[in-house]
């Protein structure tokens, strides 16, 4: 006993050592493994978060795709028959061709002054008819694209609802039919209503651009395109920043239901997801980034046009040039091309190929996502 008294006081602060590096050796190794395990366990939830994503990014861009397609198949082909019927009633050209045809044959039934009257409205009116369709094909085929692309983003948290997705659920109010067409019936809101305020604004452009230009005067594609970008850019610079906005949809319903409240605080109106869609489509419309490609598109579209087989065959084409009177039967000829049908429409098809019209409507899908995603 003695002999392990006097052992254990002679090794005991080895003993200890020792028993302390095992100690801690132990410690290490089981925070080793502790760590060892969550190092496993994160990477492969961080593989499964990547999947996820990229199972994510698959449907995105496959819902993406879908509502390019119903854009171009069935919200427009509904929308642009109308608006093309209702063009042509408001600037209706017949009555005034018909008269100088008739003052051609019979040289006694128009004077001079009333011939030049007739002429100079027929030049003004023809004008303000090819812009109004250059702009409206451009403005609504763009329009009914960031309609359905905010439409889709709603229906397609519905859908991820639906399907179980936890990091969409976050939007609590679900889009029901009717808010549904009523928002994608607002595309008629330029034929409906929008259409004399536009036709007015544009004739008056159409006035100031033109007034130094005589009948004899020499047009050729340069100065055709260059006439009709005047007129144009008179228009959009015409009153407040995007004033043309008014034209192709309601007042702001923020505005409205605000002075409706101050007027009767007791009953409030009630904001609506309807006005929610209307509000996030005008934000869009207002933006820096659709003005650019609105300019980009009408461009197109001017160019395009001015190019076109009903300008260049016949007695005399545009390219070798010609006198303003001869022109403007031809303008009275193509302008209906330009507000044809989509499935015919080349314009359309043109401005569906300018690139930055695409990034744009990329950006703005991808960027309502993520935006939604973030805030969730």
């Amino acid at each position: 006993m003695l002999y392990l008294r006097d052992l254990w006081r002679r090794h005991r602060r080895k003993v200890l050592v020792t028993a302390g590096v095992l100690g801690s050796g132990y410690l290490l190794y089981k925070l080793y493994d502790a760590h060892k395990r969550r190092l496993i366990d994160l990477e492969w939830q961080l593989a499964n978060e990547r999947e996820n994503d990229e199972f994510i990014k698959a449907q995105m861009q496959l819902h993406f795709e879908n509502i390019q397609r119903i854009a171009d198949t069935t919200t427009l082909p509904h929308a642009m028959p109308y608006l093309s019927c209702r063009i042509a009633e408001d600037l209706n050209l017949s009555h005034l061709m018909e008269r100088l045809v008739k003052g051609k044959d019979q040289p006694n039934s128009l004077s001079s002054s009333e011939k030049l009257e007739l002429w100079d409205r027929l030049k003004i009116l023809s004008f303000t008819r090819m812009v109004v369709s250059i702009w409206a094909v451009t403005i609504l085929s763009l329009y009914i694209r960031v309609q359905v692309n905010i439409l889709g983003r709603h229906l397609y948290i519905d859908t991820a609802r639906g399907l179980g997705s936890s990091y969409l659920l976050e939007e609590a109010d679900l889009i029901d039919r009717d808010d549904q067409q009523k928002f994608l019936a607002s595309a008629d809101f330029l034929a409906n209503h929008g259409l004399p305020k536009l036709i007015s604004s544009m004739q008056t452009a159409a006035t100031e651009v033109l007034k130094a230009k005589q009948l004899r005067d020499f047009f050729n594609t340069a100065i055709l395109h260059e006439t009709i970008m005047q007129i144009l850019d008179m228009f959009l610079s015409m009153g407040s920043p995007h004033h043309w906005v008014d034209c192709l949809m309601p007042e702001d319903p923020r505005l409205y239901k605000l002075a409706k409240t101050s007027s009767d605080e007791t009953n409030p109106p009630e904001f609506t997801k309807f006005d929610q869609l209307m509000v996030e489509t005008r934000e869009v419309l207002s933006s820096a980034e659709f003005s650019n490609v609105v300019e980009l598109s009408l461009k197109a579209v001017a160019k395009a046009l001015v190019e076109e087989k009903g300008f260049q065959s016949g007695g005399g084409n545009l390219t070798n040039g010609m006198p303003l009177a001869r022109l403007l039967p031809r303008i009275a000829q193509i302008c209906p091309t330009l507000v044809e049908e989509p499935s015919k429409n080349q314009f359309i098809q043109i401005i569906q190929s300018v690139p930055e019209v695409g990034l744009f409507f990329t950006l703005l899908y991808s960027n309502i996502i993520s935006n939604h995603i973030s805030k969730g």
